[in-house]
């Protein structure tokens, strides 16, 4: 999948022994926003503020919301205030992903670096951070659960419906009985953030992001070193896996727990490549112990201490120990590490391991993101069977294939480092697709992995389009858009748009004059 304009790792190499791209690296940062990509930046900045705006009347706001009534903003969630609202938001997502298209056609052409990704992130971010959760309701519920274990319930046991309150009355209904799917990391960080708060729903959700920002920092940290060990582009990756609107306005936005979850588990990853075996295998079991997903990347991290200890073995002329030896040395010991962190973790929060039957929860989640639901839909117009009847056969047929594909993966990728990461890349992408349920998030999962890889522009073209319509699907209230044809019509036209505008100025040919097309780094501040 590889191709000169996607990956730069070499090139970054011998540019800087010969001095090629040196106005390029020492550009000041005024000079960057002076760019094509820096005026993308400032795109970006304002569609993150409309989103934020718009979220006060239009995202998932409270059932009942004293905040907005004492700043006589009430209106914004009735009526034309509502549809304003909504129309502002939406403004502000388009012109998110506008503005992230254009950054990424300037960083396929080599006119932008890391450096100059990482001021981006801040200002795309910052905004977010005020807004109201949206296109999910989860905060109000990582709110009631924390609540839960303050109060001495066992969230594994019980839902949030045993604790009466301000914090109950904004969970889904669909989840207020549903008891706690998560780790008991999430348990003490939101015991702890309702400790702080009581119950107060605004500062809550506000403490539950600033909880979950050092997951945005590890991945903008890790996913670029991960590129570069794997022969990937750092800046493409970078684009792609942490400026992706996917993952802002879902994760930082919607406020999910995926946010510090995939960043342990990319910073651990990391860290296990670098020769740093243990302290990699305890952040990876970190984000294990918020979402149980990350702990799929630890069988395939055991391979790649093995390929260390072996390459170790052989530069210092030694015979390396049988690979038994080594299966063993390594796995035991990040068996014992992984049990440290769990149980620790779980002793702090005073409960069992009773997450983990509570995983099936999300079989409640009924839409098209997940290939089981997918047969079952396409099952009802094929036969007189009703849905649920069929979702069980089709869940059941694809929990068989997903532990095959995961048991294949880890087998078929133990050779190399860049092959237990891809096996990463497998795993995670077939736990979200054959999973009983799906949400558009779920894929920032595989995606943070594999942005590492070096990746041709029509692969990334696809990326892109499957990440828009993936973030147009939902509604900023956090129901489901994708049961409205005219919803998903327009969302797929937007991801055509967008995947096209990736390697073109004018995807709609509405330019009188087209512009040049882009022909290689652009030297100095004219990048």
């Amino acid at each position: 999948m590889s191709s000169p304009a996607s990956s730069d790792a070499e090139h970054e190499a011998s540019a800087a022994e010969n001095g090629t791209d040196a106005p390029l690296r020492e550009r000041s940062a005024l000079g960057f926003l002076r760019s094509p990509a820096g005026n993308a930046t400032l795109l970006g900045a304002c569609g993150a503020v409309l989103m934020t705006f718009g979220s006060f009347g239009a995202g998932s706001v409270r059932r009942v919301d004293p905040l907005l009534e004492d700043m006589y903003l009430s209106w914004l969630r009735f009526g034309h205030g509502q549809l304003l609202s909504t129309i502002i938001l939406w403004v502000g997502v388009l012109l998110m992903i506008g503005a992230w298209v254009r950054v990424g056609r300037a960083a396929l052409a080599g006119h932008v670096t890391v450096r100059d990704l990482w001021t981006v992130l801040p200002a795309w971010t910052a905004p977010l951070l005020v807004a109201t959760p949206m296109f999910s309701r989860d905060a109000y519920s990582y709110l009631a659960q924390g609540a839960l274990l303050r109060e001495g319930f066992d969230p594994y046991s019980v839902g949030p419906v045993v604790n009466p309150g301000i914090l109950l009355d904004n969970v889904s209904n669909v989840w207020t009985t549903t008891t706690t799917p998560y780790g008991p990391v999430h348990l003490l960080l939101g015991a702890g953030i309702t400790s702080i708060t009581d119950d107060n729903v605004v500062t809550g959700t506000w403490l539950w992001r600033l909880t979950m920002l050092p997951g945005l920092i590890l991945m903008a940290w890790g996913v670029p070193k991960l590129a570069r060990r794997v022969g990937g582009n750092p800046t493409i990756a970078l684009w792609l896996a942490v400026l992706n609107p996917l993952v802002l306005i879902h994760l930082v936005g919607g406020v999910h727990n995926e946010l510090l979850m995939v960043g342990l588990m990319i910073a651990g990853i990391v860290l296990v490549l670098e020769g740093r075996h243990l302290g990699g295998i305890a952040l990876v079991s970190m984000g294990a112990a918020i979402k149980a997903t990350a702990g799929l990347a630890l069988p395939f991290l055991v391979w790649v201490w093995m390929v260390h200890e072996r390459d170790r073995a052989l530069a210092e002329g030694r015979e390396p120990a049988a690979p038994v030896r080594l299966f063993f040395k390594a796995a035991g010991l990040g068996l014992v590490v992984f049990g440290a962190v769990f149980g620790g973790t779980s002793l702090l929060a005073g409960v069992g391991i009773g997450w983990l039957t509570a995983l099936s929860g999300s079989s409640k989640i009924i839409n098209w993101l997940s290939l089981p639901t997918m047969m079952a839909h396409v099952g009802t117009w094929v036969t007189p069977w009703r849905l649920g009847s069929i979702l069980e056969v089709t869940r059941m047929l694809c929990a068989v294939a997903l532990v095959v594909i995961l048991v294949w993966a880890w087998w078929r990728f133990r050779r190399t480092e860049r092959d237990a990461v891809l096996g990463i890349v497998v795993a995670l992408t077939a736990v979200t697709l054959l999973s009983p349920a799906a949400l558009p998030w779920y894929y920032s999962w595989p995606l943070a992995v594999a942005a590492a890889f070096a990746m041709s522009p029509r692969v990334l073209m696809l990326l892109v389009g499957l990440s828009t319509w993936l973030m147009l699907v939902f509604n900023p209230d956090g129901s489901i858009g994708m049961y409205n044809i005219a919803h998903v019509a327009l969302a797929v036209f937007a991801s055509i748009v967008a995947a096209r505008a990736l390697v073109t100025y004018d995807p709609l040919h509405l330019r009188l004059r087209p512009r040049p097309p882009l022909s290689g780094p652009v030297q100095g501040d004219r990048a």
